[in-house]
């Protein structure tokens, strides 16, 4: 147990600076679909979601490396490594399953043949739904995803290990040095130095290569030159440890960085309201 607390402590101590001391994240056990639509998504605030992922096959069986070995170890799947898409020396590759987990060892790539080991969230259906896509990401202990800002609502479910996430509300977007460019609108100029993402294709709906795009801030929130960039260091946020097992909502247009404390495999569920929903 002392080992234990030992560990998660170092872990702790690799956040970024000022974490989980502004504003945490509220945590909902089991939270009705009805509750989830009141409470949360119709005023567009995030939420922490718990016991509601326990009926998962993935929650037992991605944790056993034989298993994904032998659903789909044959597959070809394409790599996304590198800083992000934003970066120079982003790259692509295409790799086995098989290949891709001796390289990274214990971090799983996305296939189809282990969709049938999720389901997607009853919250997903807040606002008449259209999916429009369904993503896993994979990566170990460090694995960054810079700052940024997504178009739809989204549920980041946390299979495998445990995250770090920071957001702000699109409110404060002024604050975080977003592009001028059409391209990079929903992009920072803030910059930072290296990150390490991974993630592979989408099961369902549209390819994400271009919100990518559209929507990285490259920011490392503990490097950062305040005489370029003022008024970033005061924003105030909301930040978690998004939990084995518990599931985040972030709102559309909500900024969030993400950081991976653990070894980590977590799957991000995509959907728009419909025309005729209140949040549309």
């Amino acid at each position: 147990m002392l080992r234990r607390f030992e560990s998660e402590q170092i872990v702790l101590q690799t956040l970024p600076k000022n974490s989980l001391s502004c504003k945490l994240v509220g945590k909902r056990s089991a939270l009705s679909l009805e509750g989830f639509m009141c409470e949360y998504f119709l005023s567009g605030s995030p939420v922490l979601l718990s016991d509601c992922m326990t009926h998962w096959p993935a929650r037992t069986k991605w944790n056993d490396l034989s298993y994904l070995k032998k659903v789909a170890g044959y597959r070809t799947v394409p790599v996304e490594v590198g800083k992000n898409y934003l970066c120079n020396d982003w790259k692509q590759e295409m790799l086995t399953f098989s290949d891709f987990l001796e390289r990274i060892q214990a971090n799983r790539p996305n296939i189809q043949e282990l969709r049938n080991d999720i389901l997607t969230p009853d919250y997903c259906f807040a606002g008449g739904t259209e999916m429009k896509s369904v993503n896993a990401w994979f990566g170990p202990a460090g694995t960054v995803t810079p700052l940024h800002h997504d178009p739809h609502h989204n549920i980041l479910a946390q299979v495998v290990g445990k995250k770090y996430v920071r957001l702000y509300p699109a409110s404060l977007s002024e604050e975080l040095y977003p592009h001028a460019e059409s391209m990079l609108k929903n992009s920072s100029q803030v910059r930072g130095n290296r990150s390490k993402l991974v993630q592979v294709k989408t099961w369902a709906g549209q390819p994400r290569k271009s919100f990518f795009l559209e929507g990285f801030m490259h920011v490392d929130l503990d490097n950062f030159d305040p005489n370029e960039f003022p008024n970033f260091e005061d924003v105030e946020f909301m930040d978690c440890i998004l939990e084995e097992g518990e599931m985040l909502y972030i709102p559309p247009k909500w900024w969030h960085y993400v950081r991976s404390l653990t070894t980590s495999l977590s799957v991000s569920f995509w959907w728009s309201a419909l025309p005729s929903s209140p949040t549309s």
